[in-house]
């Protein structure tokens, strides 16, 4: 390697060994560090881990990794080591990024699915934007497939936190007319700027979830669209919603199913959508920044979004590494309000 600083030997992580609930997540203090950088690799001495919930998946085995393995998908912090054939690093970068095993002190980041943190915006901030920040802007824009334009009608569910938050902000940006989804207790948090219409939710009975059933999100939607429904739908919360959203298409309208906060959308039949000649798709992250020129377009232009105010970034809150379990609680509740993060 061409350049680095003196790291020890192990470190702090939260490590998963056995599927599980949020429990599964064990604090060690002598996971050993990795050193032995490839071509193409930085290592990164991590300052924040940022939460999400695609964590949860891969702590469940919902999404398959193998074990054991260190939890997290998002992080930011000082470069520490670079390889001789990077030419794009040096020790002493802040960088913010997205790979497998960030809830640690260092990781090891192959140099193209990093990212430079510019003068225009914080660390804190800039990691909020390489998950949540990322499939808002792909969810928006290239995951339409060229089928919704300017001026359509977006159902967008779950606007009140986390990913959606931000995909109704940019949806408005972007020339779309938004219908949004929230629970009751979360109105308050939502931004209405980027609703044109808020469908309130009852919460579930000894629960923080939304209760998609209190209310007939389909008949309201159709009410606001004079009947024909919305040209392209957001969808994070998999289960209770997958019906709904194919009853709330517009002809030849598209239904993007991104998430599973309620669980894994059931198999179905295609027929479904016949009546409406409708389309699905379930994409993931990975595609949309599967270059680095890919990731560099789009961070930068959601960089931008937030560091003009154009995109509000929300923290809830901020744990230390210890409390991982205690943090995906509270995100599994459904109680989070915006962006969980960890001080490393």
């Amino acid at each position: 390697m061409s350049s680095s600083i003196s790291v020890p030997d192990t470190m702090k992580a939260i490590v998963v060994s056995d599927h599980g609930g949020p429990e599964a997540l064990r604090y060690v203090t002598d996971f050993e560090v990795p050193k032995n950088l490839s071509e193409g690799e930085i290592l990164i001495k991590n300052e924040y881990a940022g939460l999400n919930f695609i964590d949860t998946y891969y702590r469940t085995g919902l999404y398959k990794q193998e074990l054991p393995f260190v939890s997290g998908q998002e992080g930011a912090g000082t470069v520490c080591q670079v390889h001789e054939s990077v030419t794009s690093f040096q020790v002493g970068d802040k960088v913010v990024y997205s790979v497998l095993g960030t809830y640690c002190e260092y990781t090891l980041v192959s140099a193209d699915k990093a990212v430079k943190l510019p003068d225009t915006i914080s660390m804190e901030a800039a990691l909020c934007c390489m998950v949540q920040g990322l499939t808002a802007h792909y969810l928006v824009t290239d995951a339409t497939a060229g089928l919704c334009k300017k001026g359509d009608w977006m159902l967008i569910y779950s606007v009140g936190s986390g990913t959606c938050q931000w995909a109704a902000q940019m949806a408005k940006l972007k020339g779309y007319k938004v219908i949004g989804t929230t629970s009751e207790n979360k109105v308050s948090t939502t931004i209405k700027e980027a609703c044109d219409h808020l469908i309130a939710l009852k919460v579930q009975d000894g629960k923080s979830h939304a209760d998609y059933t209190s209310v007939d999100i389909h008949k309201q939607v159709m009410e606001i669209t004079g009947g024909e429904g919305v040209k392209c739908i957001v969808d994070g919360v998999g289960k209770s919603t997958a019906d709904i959203s194919v009853q709330c298409l517009a002809r030849r309208g598209l239904w993007i199913s991104f998430g599973n906060a309620s669980g894994a959308v059931p198999p179905f039949s295609l027929l479904k959508l016949t009546p409406k000649s409708g389309y699905v798709t379930r994409p993931k992250l990975g595609d949309y920044v599967a270059t680095k020129e890919e990731l560099q377009y789009r961070t930068t232009e959601v960089f931008e979004f937030v560091s003009t105010g154009k995109v509000k970034v929300n923290v809830d809150g901020i744990f230390p590494l210890q409390d991982a379990s205690e943090a995906h609680t509270y995100l599994e509740s459904g109680k989070s309000k915006g962006k969980i993060l960890f001080k490393i």
